[in-house]
């Protein structure tokens, strides 16, 4: 079906490319059976046949090509030529005579709303609402056509521009359809959201209205109430003072009003009108099979559907089976944990849901307690909690890792209906008993009768240990027989690190704990901890950071050396440095660094990410920024320094506590405590360390599969299999890969692209109701962008927006504002005086890393790299956990 004008009855959702997702949504419901007011669509061919009546357009798409999203100005004087231009330009007669013709057949006499419908609108990953314009109470033909011409000039406002080059649209592609429809004079009319849009919960329809027409609500210019629907039944009522109301007038256009004020304060729709708009949006979602954002009236006694598009702004849900009466399942973020939330492709989620030892069904499946949604992966933690003290400890042990993930989890675990629909879990604790009884035996033996300076050796001597035996199992093998082993190797490894490895960090926390609260009751001494936990022996994060910083002096001693560093061309970078001059020095350093952390890089938990010897990029501003802000010697000097001063603490605790009564007892105790805490908890990047030295192992194996597979011409480049499951390689490389694996691919890059640009909830329900509790009182400035603290010290200085440790570009001084941090951003740390980071809690990465070096820091604050600009002045204070803002003193000048 094609042609100038389709009337809504001949259109439907197959007809986007012609009428646009406005048009193709009217036209289904309609087709449907929906109560819509009746209209047509001027096609994307009316508007093709006007814009190749133009010789110039041609000319202006050579120059929005040009043009980026931020460059506002250009888009201004560019967009206003354009449409300038357009309105300049004659509807083609044989347009305008369908328009007409299809107009006098539905009413001459009807006042009509004329909206604008692109070919990008509307859609299921893009909504593009708002990027054109919309005019009312349209009266006769000359306002009609006159009305057309706008909407299709409107396709270039300043931000349909913007958002066309932000979102990578083609300018070219996206077509224009002009929807024009009967207008009804409402009463009431307003937005429904088949899904709340500010929790997310799925099972609540949510209602804005107010009087007169839908435009002053949307335009911003009433409050209007608010009536939240679930099970059929109002759940929430919010009835606001509507002051103004947008009325249409007799010759055409529209006016506001002030409303009486009897009527500002009334409820604009009747109870039982709510419920009935509520059931017909849950028909509406039924038919789309998705999520609805819907425009509706009501006037003359019924209610009005003038349009339907999908909500492009929830976080997709994972697909879980859940039984009749079961509550909602708790489903907590793996990112938020690892302090890594960015999107990961298929293979890498694939690997990780592998890895994790529970809800397993076999040693070489995902874990059905591990769920995927928007790229990410959620752990389903209702399971354990209908044990009564999982929901009373594990909220508390939440609280380390990120304080609003654990306060938003304590509050949704504590409410009756939750704990009455938990499904019984038979066999649950003798199963949890077994799995810590191991790890409690040995945390007990290092707490009590270990020799806390072998805890080192000893860690060290098993993780070397498993990679050989992991070399050896993997060599030799290759196709399926190599896939399976990884499979199974990978299926074992965490809970071998949990049995074998955890007992000793877990040493060092619990006797930090013991020592902290000692300190307190016997002493009332509340700050030891910061200084004890500097410069602690062991860990492997540390060692990587004191490394960079020897690079970095090597490199000194070399102008030839540094200059490469500083061109930052990773790519032939290891070659140019073995014929640099005087570089041999560094040439070695540079070598044994790749050998012990080349498998490292930032986001290293996604195993699809280039590591640093396959990629040095991210790794060469660390370098440069180490050699620009640090004295030669100066880091390796100031973490012996953090080590005296805590050897120093340490003596001083013990000796206050053997002053005591009964303290030859108490100082025996202390004493023991602290060799724990220094010599285990340095220990706590070893199972990660491990983990990683495993990834680069089975990166390079899969690799070498996907490259088998090109050969085979099975696919087009290796790293499409990061777009695979294990199971799905498994298959390939047996020679029996799907038959729609190049369709596969395709569509999960589209996925994954679109995946990148979601913001992961913390914790969230099957529901998809997001899980963020209210954070605590804080002792702070107003104004104060508030957060945890997990880094005692106040400091002031340049806010450093870092996004990627690639582009990272830190000057002495500054304060490292991030997304978050995990030990591939360890480089980093020597350059900054202070951390700020939008997620995170006392024993994340950047915490713990923050407190060995000494800088304030504060986690936990939502957007902190949008609310604070590169470049501006602020105080970090990370005892009482706030961020401010200040005025810049003066002479001072951001980098």
């Amino acid at each position: 079906m094609s042609g100038y004008v389709l009337e809504f009855r001949h259109i439907d959702r197959t007809s986007l490319p012609l009428v646009g997702g406005k048009g193709a949504n009217l036209g289904e419901m309609t087709q449907a059976g929906f109560p819509v007011p009746p209209g047509f669509c001027v096609t994307t061919e009316a508007y093709r046949a006007f814009i190749e009546r133009s010789g110039a357009m041609e000319g202006y798409f050579r120059r929005l090509e040009g043009v980026g999203a931020d460059q506002l100005k250009a888009i201004a004087e560019l967009g206003g030529d354009i449409r300038g231009y357009l309105q300049t330009v004659a509807i083609p007669e044989e347009v305008s005579e369908r328009v007409v013709e299809c107009w006098s057949r539905l009413g001459e006499v009807q006042a009509y709303a004329v909206r604008s419908s692109a070919t990008a609108e509307d859609l299921p990953t893009a909504s593009f609402a708002g990027q054109q314009d919309t005019y009312l109470n349209v009266c006769g033909k000359e306002q009609l056509l006159q009305a057309i011409r706008r909407c299709w000039a409107s396709l270039f406002t300043d931000r349909a521009i913007s958002y066309r080059a932000k979102n990578g649209f083609d300018h070219r592609s996206v077509l224009l359809s002009v929807v024009v429809q009967q207008m009804v004079f409402p009463e009431v009319s307003g937005i429904m959201f088949t899904a709340d849009p500010v929790s997310g919960h799925r099972g609540t329809v949510s209602i804005d209205a107010s009087f007169g027409l839908g435009e002053a609500l949307v335009s911003g210019l009433v409050s209007a109430d608010l009536y939240q629907v679930r099970s059929g039944g109002i759940l929430t009522k919010k009835i606001a003072r509507k002051k103004l109301a947008i009325y249409a007038l007799p010759g055409g256009g529209t006016q506001t009003q002030e409303l009486p004020e009897a009527m500002q304060e009334r409820q604009a729709l009747s109870d039982e009108r709510i419920e009935e708009l509520a059931g017909l949006g849950e028909r509406i979602k039924r038919h789309y099979g998705a999520d609805q954002d819907i425009e509706w009236c009501w006037a003359d006694g019924r209610l009005y559907i003038v349009q339907s598009r999908p909500i492009t702004s929830l976080y997709p849900l994972p697909d879980i089976d859940i039984a009749e009466g079961e509550s909602p399942h708790v489903l907590l973020s793996f990112g938020h944990q690892q302090m890594m939330t960015d999107a990961m492709k298929p293979l890498a989620i694939d690997v990780l849901r592998t890895m994790l030892p529970f809800g397993k069904p076999a040693l070489r499946e995902p874990s059905r307690l591990a769920y995927s949604a928007g790229g990410r992966i959620f752990l389903d933690m209702t399971p354990l909690f209908s044990l009564r003290s999982a929901r009373r400890l594990l909220p508390k042990l939440l609280t380390a890792i990120d304080e609003q993930m654990a306060s938003g989890i304590a509050e949704y675990i504590r409410q009756d209906d939750f704990v009455r629909g938990l499904p019984k879990q038979k066999g649950l604790p003798l199963t949890v008993l077994r799995f810590m009884r191991p790890i409690a035996f040995r945390l007990a033996r290092n707490l009590i009768a270990a020799r806390p300076e072998q805890a080192a050796a000893e860690l060290n001597d098993w993780m070397e240990t498993f990679i050989r035996e992991s070399e050896q199992r993997l060599a030799g093998t290759r196709g399926e027989p190599r896939i399976v082993g990884l499979q199974e190797r990978t299926g074992a490894v965490l809970r071998k690190l949990f049995t074998e490895v955890m007992a000793y960090p877990m040493a060092g926390i619990v006797s930090s704990r013991l020592i902290a609260r000692l300190a307190e009751r016997w002493l009332g001494e509340t700050d030891m901890m910061p200084i004890l936990n500097k410069s602690l022996p062991g860990n492997v994060t540390s060692e990587l950071g004191l490394m960079i910083g020897d690079l970095a002096d090597a490199a000194r001693r070399s102008p030839e050396v540094t200059r490469l560093l500083q061109d930052g061309d990773a790519g032939r970078l290891r070659s140019r440095l073995g014929l640099a001059k005087d570089g041999g020095e560094f040439v070695a350093l540079w070598d044994r660094f790749m050998e012990l952390y080349g498998m490292r890089c930032p986001g290293e938990i996604d195993i699809t990410r280039p590591r640093w010897r396959d990629d040095a990029g991210t790794l060469l501003p660390s370098i440069v920024s180490h050699m620009r802000t640090m004295e030669p010697g100066k880091h390796r000097e100031r973490f012996a320094q953090g080590a005296r001063e805590a050897e120093r603490a340490a003596e001083e605790l013990t000796a206050r506590v053997r002053a005591l009564p009964f303290g030859r007892l108490k100082a025996k105790l202390m004493s023991r405590l602290l060799r724990v805490y220094r010599h285990t908890m340095g220990l706590r990047e070893h199972p990660k360390y491990t983990m990683i030295r495993w990834f680069g192992m089975m990166r390079g194996a899969l690799l070498e599969e996907a490259q088998e597979l090109v050969r085979a011409g099975t696919l087009d480049a290796a790293e499409d299999a990061f777009y695979l499951t294990l199971e799905e390689l498994r298959q390939a490389v047996q020679g029996q890969p799907d038959v729609r694996l190049a369709e596969i691919i395709a569509e999960r890059k589209r996925e994954y692209e679109r995946f990148r640009g979601l913001t992961p909830p913390r914790a969230m329900t099957s529901d998809g109701e997001m899980l963020t509790g209210r954070r605590k009182r804080q002792d702070a400035p107003e104004g104060a962008l508030l957060g945890t603290p997990v880094s005692a010290g106040v400091v002031e200085g340049i806010a450093r927006v870092v996004l990627q440790p690639s582009e990272a570009r830190l000057n002495k001084g500054e304060i490292m504002i991030a997304p978050f941090t995990d030990p591939g951003w360890t480089p980093l740390f020597h350059s900054a005086i202070g951390l700020v980071m939008e997620v995170g809690g006392l024993m994340t990465h950047g915490a713990i890393v923050a407190r060995e070096y000494g800088l304030p820091a504060v986690v936990g604050i939502d957007g902190a790299t949008r609310r604070i600009r590169d470049g501006d002045y602020i105080r970090v204070d990370g005892t009482r956990g706030y961020v401010l803002i200040l005025p810049k003193p003066e002479g001072e000048d951001s980098p």
